[in-house]
């Protein structure tokens, strides 16, 4: 089977699960899809019931003595027409609130979907992709709802309704109008079926375009220093140009249904107004009944033009419901396991012949054993790509072993609900995250509870207390709103205090001071060691001086601890972590 079928198979498997997906999240609001339907019914019935009685009132105009029953018809026309108006509105009103209520719903879905899934899969995702689906896609679902509930049901009972009135009226014209109906149903069948794979496709490069804008944003800096800004802009440019003409091709292939359909429908119209005025000359029908079929005519044709631009949007609904439910579906959310854990935590933990990789063809870790006691502060050190943070990702669950076991107090963490084992950890990354509101807030980011006593208490242990307050609004300052552009130290000491706010059992350091200067350096790393004090701690880092009075030291290299000691015994063995030391640090004690 080629890899081409395989991928239609796949796309077309998406988009049933995607409209069964839907279809469980359209259920709860039956009772307004319920109203919905009834005001339809209701709408389109009289909407048919006008030509009845206009049909009359032109026959009542050709009678000597029908002016009496004319005022009576056209009372019933206008009764008729402030109903329409009415239920039209409760229509609309049901569908808005069914449609968004279910964009609303499906965008806090995808978030929640979001924040539970493996970091390995989280890995793998394209940002500017992720953004386009839950944005993009699900405001396109939205209109292509819309005018599904507000024009394609109520146009489905249109036609019905007219074809009712029609063989009513007369059957031999009717099965004109039939028979030439097909010809709009093929013309709006064929551009839907291109027009799905173009809307899927507009979808995918509107995700690739924010997704390079958002790399762009990020590294501005990086690029302008290496006067980059011509590659930047000639990539953008494809990307905006292959985007452009998916577009446009979208845009002429979905835009030829209404013309064409138009034109069926204005013939049909023709031949029923030509044939209707032969037959009205014979006296085979009255000008009143011509009157009401022609306008009976004109409401079944002007549907298909109605159906067939929500046809075309539907299927830009139906890729954008793909795209969601694929999210949604194809990414694995962590594994909730039932074990807790003893309250207090004492920190034993244990590696037993672990082995892990992130990809399976290239090994990392082979065979680990470890063990750690309470209070033991393990400091981690090694080359790039030694699997140093890798053991940080395995001890907090962000990855499951391959192979073998870590036991927290004995026991097995896979075993353990997620959430229960990392609140156990107070953790500073090298990469920064800060989310938009008050300093105080990204402080107490993990103990939303914590009094403002306790955020200053952390801020100061933290040595950020200093540069605070002395911002305009001190501990009230909004991160970004007010402008506030703070160096990366800045942010890396509000990371700090964020975990000095913590108390937890454990610590995991992972080049926590990278991005502050050598002076705030020594003052946190006292702040450190008195916080360390009792809890079993984790430091990875590539400034070994951060590192000296660790009671353990494991140097890796390729996956494997190849040395570990205290720092003293490393040195006098002159080994691997004596060769970093002396290149880091040798040369300049000898100055």
């Amino acid at each position: 089977m080629s890899i081409i079928n395989i991928n239609d198979k796949v796309r077309d498997h998406n988009k049933r699960a995607g409209i069964l997906y839907l279809l469980q999240h359209l259920k709860k609001y039956k009772i307004l899809l319920l109203f919905s339907v009834v005001s339809a019914f209701l709408s389109v019935g009289l909407s048919l019931y006008i030509p009845v009685v206009i049909g009359r009132a032109v026959d009542s105009i050709l009678e000597s003595d029908g002016s009496a029953r004319l005022l009576s018809l056209l009372l019933q026309i206008m009764t008729a027409t402030l109903v329409i108006a009415l239920m039209q509105w409760c229509m609309s009103l049901c569908n808005n609130r069914v449609c968004y209520l279910t964009s609303k719903e499906l965008r806090v879905k995808a978030f929640d979907h979001l924040t539970h899934i493996t970091v390995s899969d989280a890995d793998k995702l394209s940002t500017g992709d992720l953004v386009s689906r839950m944005t993009n896609d699900i405001d396109q679902l939205t209109d292509g709802l819309l005018l599904f509930f507000s024009q394609f049901f109520t146009s489905i009972l249109t036609i019905i309704g007219t074809l009712l009135f029609m063989f009513m009226i007369h059957p031999m014209i009717t099965m004109i109008v039939v028979v030439m109906t097909p010809v709009s149903f093929l013309i709006a069948s064929y551009i839907s079926k291109k027009s799905f794979l173009l809307f899927k496709d507009q979808s995918v490069k509107k995700g690739e375009l924010t997704d390079y804008i958002e790399e762009t944003i990020f590294g501005i800096k990086t690029l302008q220093s290496y006067q980059a800004q011509e590659r930047s802009m000639e990539h953008f440019k494809s990307l905006n140009q292959s985007l452009k003409k998916t577009s446009e091709e979208v845009t002429f292939i979905s835009s030829l249904t209404n013309p064409l359909t138009r034109f069926v429908n204005g013939l049909i119209y023709a031949v029923v107004g030509i044939g209707g005025a032969f037959l009205a000359l014979r006296g085979v029908i009255s000008i009143g009944s011509l009157t009401a079929f022609l306008s009976y005519a004109s409401q079944y044709t002007k549907p298909f033009n109605e159906i067939s631009g929500v046809i075309t949007e539907l299927q830009n609904a139906y890729a954008s419901i793909s795209r969601i439910y694929e999210f949604i579906n194809d990414n694995q959310l962590e594994e909730e396991s039932d074990g807790t854990l003893l309250s207090p935590v004492n920190g034993n933990i244990e590696f037993r012949h672990v082995s892990f990789s992130y990809q399976k063809e290239k090994k990392l870790i082979q065979d680990l054993n470890l063990s750690v006691s309470t209070g033991q502060r393990i400091a981690i050190v090694g080359p790039t790509g030694a699997g140093k943070s890798t053991l940080i990702n395995l001890l907090m669950r962000f990855y499951s072993v391959d192979e073998g076991t870590i036991l927290l107090d004995g026991y097995n963490i896979d075993q353990l609900n997620y959430n229960d084992l990392r609140k156990q950890y107070g953790m500073v990354l090298q990469e920064i995250w800060l989310k938009k509101g008050t300093i105080a807030e990204n402080i107490a980011y993990g103990r939303p509870d914590a009094t403002i006593n306790e955020i200053q208490d952390a801020a100061r242990r933290a040595r950020a207390d200093h540069f605070i307050e002395q911002l305009p609004k001190g501990y009230d300052t909004e991160l970004d709103e007010d402008a506030i552009k703070l160096s990366l130290g800045q942010k890396q000491l509000l990371c700090i205090a964020r975990v000095m706010l913590l108390n937890t059992t454990m610590m995991i350091l992972d080049e926590a001071t990278s991005s502050i200067d050598a002076r705030t350096e020594i003052l946190i790393q006292k702040a450190f060691l008195e916080m360390m004090k009792g809890r079993t701690s984790f430091i990875v880092a590539h400034r070994l001086s951060t590192i000296k009075e660790a009671d353990l030291i494991l140097v890796m290299k390729d996956g494997e601890i190849i040395e570990k000691g205290n720092h003293s015994e490393l040195i006098e063995r002159k080994g691997f972590y004596y060769q970093l030391f002396k290149a880091q640090y040798m040369g300049q004690e000898r100055g």
